[in-house]
C-alpha cells in the first residue's frame, strides 16, 4: 500500500483494543461537528462475512476475495454487510476473536484502506478511528492521536459492555484476549500497531471520557483544525 496525501482536516486516533478509540473518536467529532468512521467497524464486518462463509481466518486469499466483494456501509453509528444491519453482531466474542488474524491479511487491509481514502476525500474535515491510521492510512494527517490504557482497564471496560449486552464473560478472560489481541496486532507483518513519530500519546487509564474529549478537541484545534 502507498503512502497517501490526507484530507486537510483528518484527525487520526488510533491506539489497542479497549483503549476507548471509537467512544472517544465519536465525542470528538460530535464536539468539532464533523463526521467519523470506525474503521474497526470495517475490518469486523469483514471478519463477520468470513465466518458466515465458513472461511477460516487463517485464510488469506479466500478473506482477500470475500473483502473484495462484500459491501459495506457505515452511516448514523450502524454498520451494514451488504445492505443487513450487523451493528450488534460485529461486537460478539466470535468476531472479536477472530478479526486480528483476518485484519493482519495485506489483501484485506489493502481493500479497506482504498475504502477509506475514498470516504475520507469527500470530507474536508473528518476523524478517523483504528489501528494503523495514523501511520499507513492517513500518514499526513492533520493530526495523530494514540490512545492507550492498560490491559486491565481495557479489559474492565469490555467487561462492562459485554455485562449491559447481557453477554456473560469472564474478567480474567477478557484480558488474556485483550494481550493475545495487542501481541497480535503489534507483530503482524502488515500495518503492526505502533504510534506515529509525529503522534500525540493519550492515557486513557482512570480518566473520564469527557476530560480526554477535552485534551483531544484542544490538541486539534491548536494544530490548525475546525474552530
Amino acid at each position: 500500500m502507498t503512502a497517501s496525501t490526507a484530507p486537510l482536516g483528518v484527525l487520526a486516533i488510533d491506539g489497542p483494543a479497549g483503549a476507548g478509540k471509537s467512544t472517544v473518536s465519536q465525542r470528538v467529532a460530535a464536539a468539532l461537528g464533523v463526521t467519523m468512521l470506525d474503521t474497526g467497524a470495517m475490518y469486523r464486518a469483514i471478519t463477520l462475512a468470513c465466518l458466515r462463509a465458513r472461511v477460516a481466518p487463517a485464510d488469506a486469499a479466500a478473506c482477500a476475495e470475500i473483502a473484495a466483494r462484500v459491501t459495506i456501509d457505515l452511516e448514523a453509528g450502524r454498520t451494514r454487510l451488504d445492505g443487513d444491519d450487523v451493528s450488534e453482531e460485529i461486537r460478539g466474542r466470535e468476531v472479536t476473536m477472530a478479526v486480528s488474524e483476518v485484519s493482519a491479511h495485506p489483501g484485506v487491509r489493502r481493500r479497506l484502506v482504498e475504502h477509506q481514502r475514498r470516504w475520507a476525500s469527500h470530507r474536508d474535515g473528518c476523524v478517523v478511528e483504528g489501528r494503523d491510521i495514523g501511520t499507513v492510512v492517513f500518514p499526513d494527517a492533520r493530526l495523530k492521536v494514540f490512545l492507550v490504557a492498560s490491559a486491565r482497564e481495557r479489559a474492565e471496560r469490555r467487561f462492562r459492555e459485554e455485562t449491559e449486552a447481557g453477554r456473560a464473560v469472564d474478567l480474567d478472560d477478557l484480558i488474556a484476549d485483550i494481550d493475545r489481541r495487542d501481541r497480535l496486532d503489534s507483530t503482524r507483518a502488515v500495518s503492526p500497531l505502533i504510534a506515529a513519530d509525529d503522534a500525540v500519546v493519550v492515557d486513557t487509564t482512570r480518566r473520564t471520557i469527557d476530560a480526554v474529549v477535552a485534551e483531544i478537541v484542544d490538541l486539534y484545534r491548536s494544530a490548525g483544525g475546525a474552530p
